[in-house]
C-alpha cells in the first residue's frame, strides 16, 4: 500500500519515521511519500519538503511567511493527488495538517488518520469539528487524551507514547557499550547541568540567556546544551554573545539526558523525556506578557498545567516558571532545591516513577502500525 504522510516539525520528524519503520513490518509492500525530515527520509521514501522550510509558529512569523505556508499547502495537495496513496497520515502541527484533511476528504475521498493529536485540550476546542469531519480515526499518545475526547463523543486509540519506545530503545542500544560522552565531547567531569532550550530560534533566543545565567551560578555543575537540529553553533553565538556558554550538543540530547545529574527545561516533549530519564528538572519557559499571561492561562485554558510530565500525573511534579514566574532569581532557587534538598527531589523522581508507570509499556509505533494496516485491508 502507499501511505502519504505529513510531519511539520523536528518531534513529528522523529515520531513518523519510527511509525513508518513499524509500518514496513506490518505491510512489507509498503510505499512512502511525504513531507517531513531527515529521519523520515532515512526510514526509506520519498521526501517532497523538509519541515524546516514549514516551521513557522505565533502570528507574526505566520503572516510574514503567509505566501510560503500557502505555497507549500499547494504543493501538498497536488502532490497527494498525484501519488494517489491509500492512505494519509498526519502528525501533529494542525494548522497545516486540518486544511490538509478536509481537501483530502472532501476532493480525493481517501482514509485520513491522526498519529499524535494536536493539543485542543489546551486551547482550540473548536477543532474538534474539523476532526469529525475530516478525519477517520485519531491515535492518541497520552492517556488523558482518551477521556477528553471521550467527552466530546469523538472516539480515539491510546496506542502508548513514542517517547517511552525512543528511549526504551536508546537504553537498550547502549547496553554493554563503553561510554564515551564525556570524552567525545571534551567535557571537564564535574556533575551535569543539562540545557534544554526549545528547537526554534525564537525560543532560543529567550530562554538560553536566562538558563545560561543562572548555570553559571553553579560552577560545580558543567552546562551542557542540546542544540536543536538545523540550528548551528553561530546561531547559538548570535543568542550568548560573549556571556556565560556552555558546550553544545548535537544529535545527542538522549546521551545528555543519561548523565545530565539536573536539567533546564523548556515545555514540550523535553520535559517529559527527562522524566523518563529520571532526571530532576526545572520547567521554564519565557512568554512575553508577564502576569497577564498567566492570568491567561488560569482563566482561558482548560488545563491546569502547561508540562507534559504534570498533565499525565495529574498533579504537579515539577515547578512551571512561565510568564511572570519566569525569573533569572525563582529559576536559580528551584534549581538550588533540587540540587540540595533530598527529599525533594525524591519526590520529584517519585512523581516520574508515577509518570512512567501511567505511560505504559513501550510499542506505540508497533500498535499503531499494526492498527493503521489491519485497518485497510478490513476497508
Amino acid at each position: 500500500m502507499k501511505y502519504y504522510l505529513i510531519a511539520g516539525e523536528a518531534s513529528g520528524d522523529l515520531h513518523a519515521s519510527n511509525l513508518m519503520k513499524a509500518l514496513k513490518t506490518e505491510d512489507p509492500e509498503a510505499g512512502f511519500r511525504f513531507f517531513g525530515g531527515d529521519l523520515m527520509q532515512a526510514a526509506g521514501g520519498t521526501l517532497v519538503k523538509h519541515y524546516r522550510e514549514m516551521a513557522y509558529m505565533g502570528i507574526i512569523p505566520v503572516l510574514l511567511n503567509l505566501r510560503t505556508i500557502l505555497r507549500n499547502m499547494q504543493i501538498c495537495r497536488e502532490d497527494i493527488r498525484s501519488y494517489a496513496p491509500d492512505i494519509v497520515i498526519l502528525i501533529d502541527y494542525p494548522g497545516f495538517n486540518l486544511k490538509i484533511a478536509k481537501f483530502v476528504k472532501t476532493q480525493l475521498g481517501l482514509p485520513v488518520y491522526y498519529y499524535i493529536s494536536p493539543k485542543i485540550w489546551a486551547w482550540k476546542k473548536y477543532r474538534i469539528r474539523s476532526f469529525r469531519r475530516y478525519v477517520d480515526r485519531m491515535f492518541c499518545i497520552l492517556p488523558f487524551e482518551v477521556d477528553f475526547f471521550k467527552s466530546l463523543n469523538y472516539p480515539v486509540d491510546y496506542v502508548g507514547n513514542p517517547s517511552v519506545d525512543a528511549v526504551s530503545s536508546f537504553l537498550d542500544a547502549g547496553k554493554g557499550r563503553d561510554d564515551t560522552f564525556a570524552e567525545d565531547n571534551g567535557l571537564s567531569g564535574k556533575p551535569v547541568l543539562a540545557i534544554l532550550a526549545g528547537s526554534r530560534k525564537a525560543e532560543i533566543k529567550q530562554n538560553l540567556p536566562t538558563m545560561l545565567s543562572v548555570a553559571a551560578a553553579f560552577p560545580e555543575y558543567e552546562p551542557v546544551i542540546a542544540g536543536a537540529p538545523g540550528l548551528t553553533p553561530a546561531d547559538y553565538k548570535q543568542v550568548t554573545g560573549e556571556g556565560p556558554g556552555g558546550a553544545i550538543v548535537y544529535g545527542q540530547t538522549y546521551h545528555l539526558l543519561r548523565h545530565a545529574s539536573v536539567a533546564l527545561v523548556t515545555s514540550g516533549t523535553a520535559t517529559l523525556e527527562a522524566a523518563l530519564f529520571r532526571v530532576p528538572q526545572v520547567v521554564c519557559y519565557y512568554v512575553g506578557g508577564g502576569r497577564l499571561v498567566n492570568f491567561v492561562f488560569d482563566h482561558f485554558f482548560h488545563v491546569p498545567f502547561i508540562s507534559l510530565v504534570n498533565l499525565i500525573a495529574g498533579k504537579e511534579v515539577v515547578q512551571e516558571l512561565f510568564g511572570a514566574r519566569f525569573s533569572y532569581q525563582k529559576i536559580r532557587d528551584e534549581l538550588e532545591k533540587i540540587m540540595d534538598n533530598t527529599a525533594y527531589r525524591n519526590e520529584m523522581l517519585e512523581g516520574y516513577d508515577r509518570v512512567i508507570s501511567i505511560l505504559g509499556k513501550p510499542g506505540a509505533s508497533g500498535r499503531t502500525a499494526q492498527l493503521i494496516v489491519e485497518s485497510l485491508k478490513g476497508s
